[in-house]
């Protein structure tokens, strides 16, 4: 018996359009997949330099495909990889454009790290991690697209040439906000410092050398400091940055009441400044001041002085002698600082110190 033929349903129109669909559904699912894929690039990178504690420039960037929570932390590499801006705020927020933006010390190389919740950046790096675990992914600034690095603000003072700080600094205790714009020389060549208020935000002023001078006489003559009221604190002295194991060789002159109107306005210190033989408090008059400190092995011998009206010799205000913790010289610059200090009780106000001169004897 012959069995019926078989019919088979043929549809090649009904066929192509479900392949073409389901060839769809694949490329729009690899490509959601893609732009998925959490990316970070470096759009505006600073300079190459070797850095400093006293220098910082501006980084900026984009992340595509960031999930709520995570966040940028930015390296600097110099000889090792250095977390920035600063080791007790690592991290940079991402802005709901994807967008991030940071000032930070500068380096030879950038990275930017997006990470997770909950990561722990190190300080320090040998090597950047690698993408994997709470490391997302990272953009990478090398030597082919770090150019030279900007040349910081400086000015000439009593022969001198000076750098301004920019960046944050924990002088007496306080991070400040410094900004060069508070520093400027005047016709007759005296240096002005001020602290004063820009788009709400206190900012403060500093300059530094940039060469050592050792042992010697340091000698800073400064104009009437006597209305500098009790929040201020303006401060002459040596600093170290790479002496930290040894105080880093702070010897200093500092002019403030602490926020305590009924205290003494100035002191003479060898750092540090908890050990109490290390401070001499005196009250420094109204009028011009010429402080100044000489610094000898196992020695440091302070003195400020006054001239008065009518007067053609200047008049002993203060003077002590140090020989205990004296440091040796190393790559101490001068620093001129004036800033406010933790702890202060009430607001600021803008407040300027001037400079007339400043001179140092071998």
């Amino acid at each position: 018996m012959r069995l019926p033929a078989r019919i088979v349903s043929y549809d090649p129109p009904r066929k192509r359009t479900l392949l073409l669909l389901g060839l769809c559904l694949l490329a729009s699912c690899r490509s959601s997949r893609l732009r998925g894929d959490p990316s970070v690039a470096l759009r505006q990178i600073p300079g190459a330099s070797m850095g400093g504690r006293t220098e910082l420039a501006s980084i900026s960037g984009t992340v595509s495909g960031a999930h709520p929570g995570q966040q940028i932390v930015i390296y600097a590499k110099t000889d090792q990889w250095y977390v920035q801006p600063l080791m007790r705020r690592p991290f940079t927020a991402i802005g709901t454009d994807g967008q991030w933006q940071a000032s930070i010390h500068l380096g030879l190389e950038y990275a930017a790290l997006l990470v997770n919740p909950g990561f722990t950046p190190p300080v320090k790096l040998a090597v950047l991690p690698p993408v994997g675990g709470d490391v997302v992914a990272i953009g990478y600034a090398g030597p082919d697209r770090v150019g030279p690095a900007p040349s910081p603000k400086t000015l000439h003072f009593s022969g001198y040439d000076w750098t301004t700080r920019k960046m944050e600094s924990p002088r007496n205790g306080q991070w400040n906000i410094y900004d060069p714009d508070n520093v400027w020389t005047d016709s007759n060549g005296a240096l002005h410092l001020k602290i004063s208020r820009r788009s709400g935000i206190w900012t403060c002023a500093e300059v530094y050398l940039t060469r050592s001078f050792g042992y010697g006489t340091y000698r800073f003559t400064v104009h009437d400091v006597s209305q500098l009221g009790p929040i201020p604190a303006f401060s002459t002295y040596t600093f170290d940055e790479r002496s930290a194991n040894l105080n880093y060789r702070e010897i200093a002159i500092e002019l403030s009441r602490w926020s305590k109107p009924d205290n003494k306005n100035a002191q003479f210190v060898i750092q540090p400044y908890y050990i109490s033989e290390n401070v001499a408090r005196f009250t420094a008059p109204a009028g011009s001041l010429t402080n100044s400190f000489l610094w000898q092995p196992g020695r440091v011998s302070f003195t400020s002085q006054r001239t008065a009206a009518g007067k053609s010799h200047a008049l002993p205000v203060a003077e002590h002698v140090f020989t205990s913790g004296i440091p040796t010289p190393g790559t101490e610059t001068v620093h001129l600082n004036l800033s406010i200090p933790v702890g202060h009780l009430g607001e600021p106000r803008e407040t300027e110190v001037v400079l007339d001169r400043f001179e140092y004897l071998p």
